[in-house]
């Protein structure tokens, strides 16, 4: 007797080997049988005919931390398929903090990951904050050791060199995340405190990575160059002995995607190495990325203050008439306050032309207006830029979604598994279904440590997706970005239903079935 059976679909399981007729039935939280299950006695069956029945999707780069506290049924993600969350990107997350850190850090990450400070639930340690996650949403969520939530609590906000008996005190703190089940140690080096971390402190940071045999996984310091930036990982990955994974790597306006393929082939033969990119070419961050790096010496809350220093508004401007900046190509995606969304969507230039100020002052003005959180996209061409990427074997499926309820953001919170799996595949034919499941499953599973999850098979986790493959669609525009996929007709996380018939289910307080997975790394 199952719990479910999934009856009639075509079963891809994940590995990349070809599709095959079998029934999936279900027992508790695992897949107990793979075959023909005609004549076998279930409490509930689902009819796949004409369906594909494959692992549930795993996103390795997102910005859902606060979502996940905030909105545990989250359909943006449920209804592309996604049941697995790994958070702590960037460097940058929620924990760990302190009683000094911890309103820093919520009003700095506003316009990211969502929290405001007065939803601020206690915890300090990062084992506390996955903790409040463990059973209390609809997906699984997994999670790195961000560095500078790491660097914020030993050394404080400044560009202070590291000394010994801080090295010491962040190897410890690493070494606390990683034991309480961190995949590895995450940078985001163009953000707040760990902009001032030198390439040898990282080096350091890392051993400790490597002695759990984790991963580094980076958004590399951007503002050097991509090709510096990108050796400058490699040169710490080498160093350290760490297996290296590059966030969200694209070609840049200085580095065509030749070269960027000519590293990663050299660079595989030196280091165990990956990456993640979304299928769009545009970005989205933060407007406060664009700042000089000195805004931070002070911590997040002192920057408003820093932000009326004429000198910063000077080498901002300086940064904008060189051409560094494009305001042009910025649009605004998000900010609190109501009357600013006549000007969501649109680019940032109109909002400063309108203003009558010079650009750096209307800028500055604005982020002291609303307290940093102003969230923008970046335009940077058309999105076929990035289909070689996507087709690159070294690939997984990194989101980098940033969701808003009313804001114009990036498509790729809404779209990016089912363009994956739908339009690529049927359409421009980048890749096969099979491989398009594998770079969603198991090729993320096995690299970040998830145990029992990616591939379908006997005793698996029953995470899982009912899909038309015909039909599964992104919807999701720049202009009209808050529009869910299509196509998705079953998503089980633990074997629990969390979209039925096509809807996203609404589950009650206390039937979550997400559950907090510690990384299970091997070499």
């Amino acid at each position: 007797m199952f719990d479910l059976i999934l009856q009639g679909g075509t079963v891809i399981d994940g590995t990349g080997k070809p599709r095959f007729r079998a029934d999936v039935g279900i027992t508790d939280d695992r897949v107990q049988a793979v075959a023909d299950l005609s004549t076998a006695q279930s409490r509930a069956i689902v009819h796949a005919e004409g369906m594909v029945v494959c692992p549930g999707f795993i996103d390795v780069h997102n910005h859902s931390d606060g979502w996940l506290l905030k909105t545990p049924c989250n359909p943006s993600k449920t209804l592309q398929g996604f049941t697995t969350e790994v958070i702590g990107l960037d460097g940058i997350g929620y924990a760990p903090v302190n009683q000094h850190t911890w309103r820093e850090w919520l009003f700095y990450l506003r316009a990211l990951d969502g929290l405001r400070i007065d939803e601020y639930r206690g915890w300090q340690s990062l084992s506390q904050f996955v903790q409040a996650l463990d059973g209390q949403t609809a997906q699984n969520a997994m999670t790195h050791v961000p560095y500078a939530n790491v660097r914020s609590l030993v050394c404080g906000w400044g560009h202070r060199p590291v000394d010994d008996f801080q090295r010491q005190s962040i190897e410890s703190e690493i070494r606390a995340g990683m034991e309480a089940g961190a995949v590895g140690l995450s940078t985001g080096l163009d953000y707040v405190v760990q902009c001032f971390a030198t390439t040898d402190e990282l080096v350091s940071a890392c051993r400790v990575t490597a002695e759990y045999r984790g991963l580094y996984v980076t958004h590399v310091r951007y503002k050097l160059g991509l090709i510096p930036a990108l050796n400058e990982a490699l040169e710490i990955a080498e160093r350290s002995g760490v297996k290296l994974h590059i966030s969200h790597l694209k070609a840049a306006s200085d580095t065509s995607a030749d070269e960027v393929f000519a590293w990663l082939e050299s660079a595989r033969q030196r280091v165990d190495l990956s990456f993640d990119v979304y299928p769009y070419q545009p970005g989205s961050t933060m407007l406060s990325y664009l700042l000089p790096y000195e805004v931070w010496e002070d911590g997040p809350l002192a920057a408003l203050r820093r932000l009326c220093d004429s000198g910063i508004r000077t080498r901002l401007q300086a940064g904008i008439d060189d051409g560094r900046i494009e305001l042009s190509a910025l649009n605004l995606a998000w900010a609190p306050n109501p009357e600013l969304h006549p000007h969501l969507g649109k680019p940032i230039s109109d909002y400063v032309a309108g203003t009558g100020m010079r650009p750096a002052d209307a800028l500055c003005d604005l982020l002291i207006e609303e307290r940093l959180a102003v969230l923008a996209v970046v335009n940077q061409g058309s999105d076929a830029l990035i289909n070689p990427f996507l087709q690159h074997d070294l690939y997984m499926m990194g989101s980098d979604g940033i969701f808003a309820e009313d804001g114009v953001i990036h498509p790729r919170q809404f779209g990016s598994a089912a363009r994956l799996i739908g339009p690529l595949v049927r359409d421009r034919k980048l890749f096969s279904l099979e491989q398009a499941v594998c770079k969603l499953t198991s090729r993320a599973a096995s690299r970040f440590g998830i145990e029992d999850r990616g591939v379908l098979r006997e005793n698996s986790f029953a995470d899982l997706v009912v899909f038309d493959p015909e039909t599964v669609v992104d919807r999701a525009s720049c202009e009209n970005p808050q529009q869910t996929a299509v196509g998705m007709r079953f998503v089980l996380v633990n074997g629990v239903p969390v979209v039925s018939e096509g809807e996203a289910v609404a589950i009650e307080h206390d039937g979550f079935p997400g559950r907090f997975l510690p990384a299970r790394m091997t070499d």
